[in-house]
């Protein structure tokens, strides 16, 4: 396959599955945004495939087929978001084993593993999300250099950032989808928050929380503010990227933070129905995040 086709495809799958990153992909310049397409495309995958309708044992083997085509010197010519992700990874410092990580969170998943604390929580976040933020460092690069490299003074810092933002991120995503994922058997909160405010998250045959609404209003409240707190400390990430990484990744980050707070506004709505920006609030974020950092 072709490469630009194959990074046209990728383009696609992001513009229509990854609405809320394709906004910030738009501000980055050509070769980059082709990039990051390839890495959300491949990680968009792993997802669906987690999140996919067969047997739990065909998920794993289709996630472990994932793995080893990571692993192969050649990518099959017929993918093309393989074929993306290979001419990406030649053309920037790619950590690819942080897809491992993702398949591994994606693993964890499927086996409908749950969280006691909040610590085994955070582990999950940095396998699903953070490993996403590493792999965005290795296309952004830092401030100064532009180009995908590193030089290595404050590596482990910018790395620790990016690691923190998109653990907000996560927390985000789980507090939005709380009735949806309990829906599918699936809990992410810890047992220990749950516990603390006299929480099951039940749901009775209509498809509603058993539990006391205002137990789960300040549930969903503890929650939102811890998300707060990661974002705080992953937005410091801004002052290590370029300009137009620095637009894309506030971009991102402003979208779902406008997110966080309309459900700690109306923490009922949230958990009534998955809400989501509408388009013209999401282009506000975006044009404000490049204003932004062009000062």
């Amino acid at each position: 396959m072709d490469t630009a086709d194959a990074y046209r495809h990728c383009e696609q799958i992001v513009r229509g599955q990854a609405r809320n990153f394709s906004y910030g992909l738009r501000l980055l310049p050509t070769p980059k945004r082709r990039a990051l397409s390839a890495v959300y495309a491949f990680a968009r995958r792993i997802d669906d495939i987690a999140d996919g309708d067969g047997p739990d044992g065909q998920r794993l083997t289709e996630l472990a087929a994932a793995r080893a085509a990571l692993g192969a010197a050649r990518p099959d010519p017929e993918d093309p978001v393989l074929v993306a992700l290979h001419d990406t990874a030649l053309r920037y410092p790619l950590p690819l084993s942080a897809f491992e990580e993702l398949i591994d969170g994606c693993a964890a998943d499927v086996r409908g593993e749950t969280y006691e604390h909040f610590d085994e929580l955070l582990s999950y976040c940095r396998c699903v999300a953070g490993s996403i933020g590493r792999l965005s460092l290795g296309v952004f690069g830092t401030a100064g250099t532009g180009d995908g490299k590193s030089d290595g003074r404050d590596a482990a810092r910018v790395a620790h950032l990016a690691d923190a933002l998109g653990v907000a991120l996560q927390i985000t995503n789980i507090l939005r989808d709380v009735r949806e994922d309990r829906l599918a058997g699936r809990t992410y909160l810890p047992a220990e928050d749950l516990r603390q405010f006299g929480c099951t998250l039940n749901i009775d045959s209509s498809g509603r929380f058993t539990d006391p609404p205002d137990r789960l209003a300040a549930l969903m409240r503890f929650e939102a503010d811890r998300a707060r707190d990661w974002f705080d400390d992953g937005m410091r990430l801004l002052t290590a990227l370029d300009v137009r990484s620095a637009a894309c990744t506030a971009a991102m980050a402003g979208i779902y933070r406008c997110l966080l707070g309309r459900i700690a506004a109306d923490p009922a709505e949230a958990l009534a129905s998955r809400l989501s920006l509408p388009p013209w609030q999401k282009a506000m974020v975006a044009a404000r995040a490049l204003a932004g950092a062009a000062r």
